[in-house]
């Protein structure tokens, strides 16, 4: 027992040999038996449990490949939001973070694997996070984590729903004992010198981004007391902490000054924009009429011309590329020992953060039904018989789409007041009850308070009455103040340029307010055996059967809230709730331990029955895992899970309505000569089997900003979706090489009937590429119109994309990892690398159809990019007297191309030449660390160091958490960025 203790203590020392305060990161998915390093305080022969089991004996290492990113890596980075280091590792794709502006909620999660963030489970101490509809990463205080660990393949075995894709366990330290300290300041300083980007913009007449913007900066201090009592049986630790971040504007950038659209063959970029444009558009609804539209003249004169886009308004310079925000968090741990047998332990943690999502000034949007009456008396002759033809001067009133975005004062930028306020309250007892037999029960219980205004935006009721203008006594007057239905109508004049009245402008804007509130109880118990002390073993092992058995009850309960003007404007309330009930066992039996060729043989399996109250029928969840060590160099694991994801609240319960997706109408534009303007590329047969007329063929009006409308809400009839998910890897740690770690890891998942919505671009792809009655059948057109856009409910236009269990999801590849150290007589040099191999990344959308492969594509229903490698590395000189280091790190993105120029007919779509392929990204970050004192240590860095660019991508192109022309979860927006922080410890 002795040999097989010290072995793994060696083995992790080489695989945690960048483990120390003063350098970067552990990957222990380059070396697997870090999963067996206890945390702090803990000794060895203690039994301890590690993310992936609830199994606690000596030297259990999990057999699931695990990566753990330590503090300092945090450090290093200089990040203050721990989803901004996650999202470099290669086996994460970024999902909602501070970069997502336009329909933004305020939070901040992580996507393993690319199958979505709702498919891994986060933990925080090895429990649930917050309610699953709820998770927020901003809760997570990144400057009391201790490791995050990111466990690969299913594990809801294990820990329940939701551990499809994987486990994101954030490890905090709760046994402070003393002060510890922490300052940090940063900001970004980037150059716009890119000339392409900046000759778009200025070919436009519009302005260019500013040469070397100064911004985005963040600071950052925390403090954290703790203490020992009761001869160290106790301990109370306590934290406080305060971010401030402010705002990048896109302006602020060349890739983002300008919207960009592609020109007419697709061979460039031009600055684009929105036909909502601060002079006035007009698109009567009605025979007769251009099926391009009117625009008022730019001189301010009350003349409408012809519609064309250098009309657009350049939506792009006030929005966010990185929102403000500002948070406060703060919390306790507290342990005591009555006796071994009772162990008393909880937790308090509280945030209150808020940001403001910020985009550009609203408008009169087209899509809703505007109604003006033809003897309006602000209309001009020429103007009153283009809407109304022979109606004009009459009091009938013409129905029309109007694009009148008002820039001037008073209007401001729409901005989204995000507000999360969040408790977690957790609390249980513990204790050995005898030699091998442990057990503990706890309680959890979290809420999280979401508060929502949305401000600076107009009212399209009120401008409907402020549009209805009569004349009284030669004085243009509201008919709603005529017949008493609103006093405080203001007559609105839309036009000429610069007309609406600043007190017509106060009068149609309105903000909205909404609220909601997620709860999670969990309560659970589990009794852990260790049979080594019951001289439960097989003959050639030397450790005992260890097993675990435990209950678990969950219940989470959802409400949402709109005030009136919200639900007049479409918003619906919605309340949901459900629980679930959970039986689970785990057991590992060791075969062959200390003998040739078998230093480890071991067998691991568990199983977890639940059962749902919004299911009939229980759910059964299982693994099996194998681990075999043929000596102290090499070790070979490998595992299948049975991983389960119920629906949650929201997919269940969310209201049904529109909302805005990045898409294109095959069907929308005229048919004429002229290149200026768009023209339909499916032809009248196919248009027609999405519901467009032959009158309407050729006059379908063009989504704006290549964003149409689709139709988006809950299912309470979802089913739980099913996964296998296989891994096997080897590690080698040759004790002829010290310090160095090699792995491969295989994984392999299949979801199938998985929980979502059928891709707005898949639907139009299928449809229009093979004329499938089902896809086809998703259009819903504007009766009047044929549109695919609209606010009014009566002729709103969309293409259906409610929650559904839907087909299969798929995902393979290796991670690859290796770590080294070698200490000469100047330091201790050492490199640390994982990398991922994307081999498939695959949907089959709905049952029968055929599948599609992601791996190395971007856009449209791919999303963002999935290249086929990804990797990052860092490496690291510490000092002799380990008192200063120096570290580079290198993230590598690889190559991808755009999926509509692939053959494959589930993908397929308008063919683009310009950035058909978005090239290799390499990124370089560097930072210094030095101990000024025992107890004071000094940080500096600056990531992006060479201030690369992200690439361009035109606006129609983006999907999924696009934003600003690009991608920002995935490239470097900001440009190069500094940091300089203190750290304090005594």
């Amino acid at each position: 027992m002795i040999r097989t203790k010290r072995w793994l203590a060696s083995a992790a020392m080489s695989a945690l040999v960048l483990g120390s305060a003063t350098t970067a990161m552990a990957q222990a998915t380059a070396g697997a038996p870090a999963d067996a390093v206890p945390a702090a305080g803990d000794t060895e022969g203690e039994a301890i449990t590690v993310t992936g089991t609830r199994l606690a004996q000596p030297g259990v290492m999990s057999n699931s490949p695990i990566t753990t990113v330590n503090a300092s890596e945090i450090r290093l980075q200089g990040a203050t939001n721990i989803e901004s280091v996650l999202n470099r590792l290669p086996q994460v794709t970024a999902d909602a973070n501070e970069n997502v502006s336009n329909g933004s909620d305020g939070t901040s999660a992580v996507n393993l694997r690319n199958l979505g963030s709702n498919r891994n489970l986060v933990l925080l101490n090895g429990q649930r996070l917050l309610p699953v509809q709820a998770i927020d990463l901003n809760f997570v205080p990144a400057f009391m984590i201790k490791r995050v660990d990111v466990v690969t393949g299913g594990a809801s075995a294990v820990y329940g729903s939701d551990a499809v894709s994987g486990v994101i366990n954030f490890v905090l330290r709760d046994d402070l004992n003393g002060v510890k300290a922490d300052v940090q300041y940063g900001f970004a300083a980037h150059h716009n010198d890119n000339a392409g980007y900046r000759q778009r913009v200025g070919a436009a007449g519009f302005s260019r981004a500013p040469d070397s913007p100064v911004d985005g900066q963040r600071f950052d201090a925390n403090i954290a007391v703790g203490t020992n009592f009761a001869e160290n049986r106790g301990n109370v630790t306590a934290y406080f902490g305060y971010r401030d971040v402010k705002p990048i504007l896109q302006y602020n950038r060349d890739v983002s000054a300008c919207a960009l659209d592609p020109n007419g063959d697709r061979t460039d970029l031009i600055c684009g924009g929105s036909s909502n444009n601060e002079f006035g558009f007009f698109l009567p609804q009605r025979d007769g009429v251009s099926p391009t539209g009117y625009n008022n003249t730019r001189d301010g004169q009350k003349t409408w011309v012809p519609y064309d886009s250098s009309f657009r308004y350049n939506y792009a310079p006030l929005n966010y590329f990185q929102r403000n925000d500002t948070r406060y968090t703060a919390g306790a741990f507290a342990r005591y020992e009555v006796t071994p047998a009772a162990e008393i332990y909880g937790s308090f943690m509280f945030m209150d953060d808020q940001t403001n999502s910020q985009v550009a000034p609203s408008a009169l949007f087209q899509g809703y039904n505007y109604s003006i009456n033809c003897n309006n008396p602000l209309l001009s002759a020429q103007q009153g018989q283009l809407l109304c033809g022979a109606a004009y001067g009459t009091s009938a009133t013409q129905d029309t789409y109007i694009g009148y975005r008002p820039v001037a004062a008073p209007a401001q930028p729409r901005r989204d007041d995000l507000r999360h306020t969040d408790y977690r309250v957790s609390g249980g007892v513990r204790g050995q009850i005898a030699e091998g037999i442990r057990y503990d029960a706890n309680a959890l219980f979290s809420t999280v308070l979401f508060n929502e205004t949305y401000r600076n935006d107009i009212d399209p009721v009120k401008a409907n009455k402020a549009l209805k203008v009569v004349n009284v006594g030669g004085v243009p007057t509201c008919q709603s103040v005529v017949d008493g239905t609103d006093p405080k109508c203001v007559p609105l004049n839309v036009f000429q340029y610069g007309g609406p009245s600043a007190e017509a402008l106060n009068y149609i804007y309105s903000p909205t307010s909404t609220e909601s509130t997620s709860k999670e109880t969990v309560l659970s118990g589990t009794v852990t055996f260790d049979g080594g002390a019951f001289g439960a073993k097989l003959p050639w092992a030397d450790s005992g059967i260890g097993a675990v058995f435990g209950v678990e009850h969950r219940r989470e309960s959802f409400e949402f809230r709109a005030d009136a003007l919200a639900q007049a404007k479409g918003t619906q309330e919605v309340a949901g709730k459900f629980d679930v009930t959970e039986f689970f066992t785990e057991v590992r039996v060791p075969l062959v331990e200390n003998r040739p060729f078998f230093e480890e043989l071991s067998l691991t399996g568990g199983y977890r029955y639940s059962k749902y109250s919004t299911n009939d029928k229980g759910v059964s969840t299982f693994k099996g895992e194998i681990a075999w060590a043929p000596s102290r160099d090499l070790r070979l694991r490998g595992g299948y899970n049975r991983a389960i994801r119920a629906p949650n609240i929201s997919e269940l319960f969310s209201p049904s309505g529109p909302g805005n997706v990045t898409s294109q109408d095959p069907c929308a534009g005229v048919v004429d000569n002229d290149p200026n303007t768009p023209s339909p590329t499916a032809t009248a047969a196919q248009c027609a089997l999405t519901g467009v007329t032959a009158a309407q063929y050729g006059r379908v009006p063009v989504c704006p900003s290549e964003t149409c409308n689709g139709f988006f809400g809950g299912n309470p009839a979802l089913k739980p979706e099913e996964a296998d998910t296989y891994t096997a890897g080897v590690v080698l740690t040759p004790t002829f090489v010290p310090r160095l770690t090699l792995s491969v890891d295989y994984f392999n998942i299949k979801v199938k009937d998985y929980i979502g919505t059928i891709p707005v671009p898949l639907t139009i792809s299928q449809c229009f590429a093979t004329g499938d009655p089902f896809f086809c059948s998703l259009f819903q057109r504007n009766p009047r119109n044929g549109a695919l856009f609209g606010a009014d409910a009566t002729t709103l236009g969309y293409v259906t994309a409610t929650n559904l269990n839907t087909g299969e999801l798929g995902t393979s590849g290796l991670d690859i990892g290796a770590s080294y150290s070698v200490p000469t007589g100047i330091g201790r040099f050492s490199a640390d690398m994982l990398g991922t191999w994307l081999r498939d990344l695959t949907t089959q959308s709905l049952p029968g159809l055929a599948t599609y492969d992601c791996k190395g594509l971007f856009g449209g229903s791919c999303g963002q990019p999935s290249p086929e490698w990804r990797h990052q590395a860092r490496f690291t000189w510490v000092s002799r007297d380990e008192k200063g280091s120096i570290s580079l790190n290198w993230r590598y993105i690889g190559a991808t191309k755009l999926s509509y120029n692939t053959s494959d007919p589930s993908l397929t779509g308008d063919k683009y030449v310009i950035h058909s392929r978005l090239p290799v990204a390499n990124y370089f970050d560097l930072a210094a660390t030095a101990t000024v004192t025992k107890a004071l240590t000094f940080r500096v860095g600056v990531n992006n160091l060479l201030d690369r660019d992200p690439p361009a991508i035109a606006q129609g192109v983006l999907s999924s958490f696009g934003n600003g022309n690009t991608y920002p979860g995935i490239y470097d927006v900001a440009g190069r960025s500094f940091f300089v922080g203190l750290s304090a410890e005594f």
